[in-house]
């Protein structure tokens, strides 16, 4: 079964918000979408169907591989949005006209961000215990799946490993100009590993930081994958990426001769930035049960190995193995900010790469 892609235009989106607004206003009392005639004057309760729709931020083709899935399991059709990084802004506008059932999300402080805002509703998953606490939401809302962390990639035919840097804070440094990439400032992976430097330097320490690595890099892309692009290809020595994007170019069937740097890992260092790729249960979704079901699905030891290995990412549960030659996220130190708290600067952060002078989109 293949699912269905939703795809809204500015218009058409503007449209259903003012066509949602002007449904409590029918003459005839009828409760808007499902033709029942409310009572009181309120709207009656919207029908379940065996429908589910989630917007996701994360690679359409490990999405769509994870959702076929769920579709062939469950029986249950599944409408996906791929909004990539615009996903949260959607989720926020249709506060008032609830469109989506369940969010796939890059970052945790996305879904943290979320739920502060009260546009998540807990939900207490089967073999939601299989997952630490330090990933998951405080009323289980949302769940982290899989961990990435914030490593240098290099090209091992241009630079020794001696010679790439073992800091994340010496991408600022002059030595290193023109010779690395990072991705544009409001990527949500960058916005998470900020978050994460705003809490261990301050934001007068982490704006500097963001102009001088601005300023030094050879080239500032759209995303990740344009990063190990870059990389393998030669175009520049070496990349800021999540880990998973190293194992991704080494299964390449060229360019592949790349190597990476663990950062941050000496004695009293900060160690390198871990963020997760997880789900969340959106408040007031149009198909509760699916979305239930969903999460519960998504919880299943085979299914929790599923999201993790497409993209080759690190599982967060303990009892799943990770993919060949991907280290366990207990095999190196970690930044040791709680990931929930990503959410509480999760927006303000936007504000502190912006005062930075680093460019938010690719120009």
């Amino acid at each position: 079964m293949k699912k269905q892609h939703i795809w809204l235009s500015a218009a058409l989106f503007s449209f259903m918000v003012i066509g949602a607004g002007c449904g409590d206003d029918s003459e005839n009392g009828e409760a808007e979408g499902n033709g029942e005639t409310a009572e009181n004057g309120e709207e009656a309760e919207q029908e379940e169907t065996d429908e589910l729709v989630v917007y996701s931020a994360r690679n359409e083709t490990f999405v769509d591989q994870f959702l076929d899935k769920f579709e062939e399991d469950t029986g249950i059709e599944v409408q996906a949005l791929h909004a990539d990084d615009t996903a949260v802004n959607r989720i926020q506008e249709e506060a008032n006209n609830v469109q989506a059932d369940i969010f796939i999300s890059n970052d945790v402080g996305a879904m943290e961000h979320l739920r502060l805002q009260d546009l998540l509703d807990g939900y207490e998953a089967e073999n939601i215990d299989s997952i630490d606490e330090d990933f998951r939401a405080e009323d289980d809302s949302w769940v982290a799946l899989s961990a990435r962390t914030r490593v240098l990639m290099y090209n091992e035919d241009l630079v020794d490993e001696e010679d790439v840097p073992d800091s994340i804070e010496d991408l600022a440094d002059p030595e290193y100009a023109d010779q690395f990439a990072v991705t544009r400032g409001a990527n949500g992976s960058m916005i998470g590993h900020v978050s994460a430097l705003r809490q261990e330097w301050g934001d007068e320490q982490t704006v500097e930081w963001l102009a001088d690595v601005s300023e030094n890099a050879g080239i500032i892309t759209q995303g990740h994958g344009d990063i190990r692009e870059a990389v393998g290809t030669g175009e520049v020595e070496f990349g800021l990426v999540n880990n998973y994007y190293y194992h991704q170019q080494l299964e390449e069937p060229e360019n592949n001769n790349v190597g990476v740097v663990y950062p941050d890992q000496g004695e009293d260092e900060m160690g390198a930035v871990l963020n997760a790729a997880g789900i969340a249960m959106i408040n007031d979704g149009p198909n509760r049960a699916s979305a239930e079901e969903f999460m519960d699905w998504a919880l299943e030891e085979e299914n929790q190995q599923e999201f993790s290995y497409e993209s080759l990412e690190v599982p967060i549960n303990p009892d799943i193995e990770p993919v060949d030659d991907a280290a366990s996220i207990d095999e190196y130190e970690t930044h040791d900010m709680p990931l929930s708290e990503l959410g509480e600067v999760w927006d303000d952060t936007l504000d502190v790469i912006e005062e930075s002078g680093m460019d938010l989109e690719v120009r």
